[in-house]
């Protein structure tokens, strides 16, 4: 498939780093790639760099935040954003930092439960990555605790799991009107489980939403014809990729593997051309 918006990086909790996610798509067939780490932008530059190298791709420079809903989270996608901004670089920092404080009460609890793992061992396996509950999985993966990532967050560290522990995130709401303050597009993420859709869709538009995942990872054709449908009635651009974290982390969609349409990420650039050429002319 030509087109993949969700994609992560070493930089946060994927495997590969930037240079050989861009190396990877190429060899895929990628042509449009969206790098969408959370709470992080340090890998744009060097894939916006290595993808010079090749002329039939263009990278779609992007993040994903987490957000709070009553008895959930919802994550967010923004592309094109300013992301050199100073203060959306503080905010981003400070998200991570909440992930390390979190991050270390996890493994508290785990430990407490038996579930012996150091926390030196999951910083080196984040490197200089974000700290996400993938690398206090792959840590419990290789002390033999458990069999898979995907087993982890299952049995220990999803979010009904007793070693699950809360951090402070922004509303979804809130959350959009951070990717509008850098003239980045907002688009919701992964939404097939969200509850009362409707509700959220509407409140998100009005503050700026422009998108919504319509194509992604393992959704059946009724539920990407029922959020085709959603995306329709509130005139949100239908986007879609393989949320790609790489090898060796269970089950997942390998990259470029989901059909997302070309015209999805053109509309996304030509929305963000209009934009910009509007914020020139003010």
């Amino acid at each position: 498939m030509e087109v993949d918006l969700h994609t992560h990086t070493r930089v946060s909790d994927g495997v590969l780093e930037p240079e050989e996610l861009v190396a990877l798509a190429v060899e895929k067939g990628v042509r449009y790639l969206g790098i969408t780490d959370h709470d992080a932008t340090n890998g744009l530059s060097r894939a916006m760099k290595k993808a010079q190298e090749y002329d039939s791709l263009t990278i779609i420079p992007g993040v994903e935040l987490s957000t709070d809903v009553p008895n959930g989270e919802v994550h967010l996608l923004g592309y094109l954003m300013d992301y050199h901004d100073p203060g959306f670089q503080r905010t981003l920092g400070q998200f991570r930092n909440a992930r390390e404080g979190r991050g270390r009460k996890m493994v508290e609890k785990l430990c407490a439960m038996g579930l012996d793992i150091e926390w030196d061992r999951v910083l080196e396996i984040a490197g200089d990555g974000a700290i996400g509950r993938p690398h206090i999985a792959q840590a419990l993966v290789e002390k033999g605790h458990i069999a898979s990532v995907k087993e982890a967050f299952n049995k220990y560290i999803g979010r009904q799991g007793p070693a699950y522990v809360e951090r402070s995130r922004l509303t979804p709401v809130e959350a959009v009107k951070l990717l509008a303050e850098v003239n980045g597009l907002p688009v919701l993420a992964h939404p097939g489980d969200i509850q009362n859709i409707d509700a959220l869709l509407g409140d998100m538009k009005d503050a700026g939403l422009v998108g919504m995942e319509v194509y992604y990872d393992h959704y059946p054709e009724e539920m990407v014809n029922y959020l085709a449908g959603c995306a329709r009635r509130f005139d949100l651009i239908p986007c879609g990729g393989s949320d790609y974290h790489g090898e060796g982390l269970g089950a997942q969609t390998d990259l470029g593997s989901v059909d997302v349409p070309l015209d999805s990420v053109l509309k996304l650039l030509a929305l963000d051309k209009e934009r910009k050429g509007k914020a020139a002319r003010s």
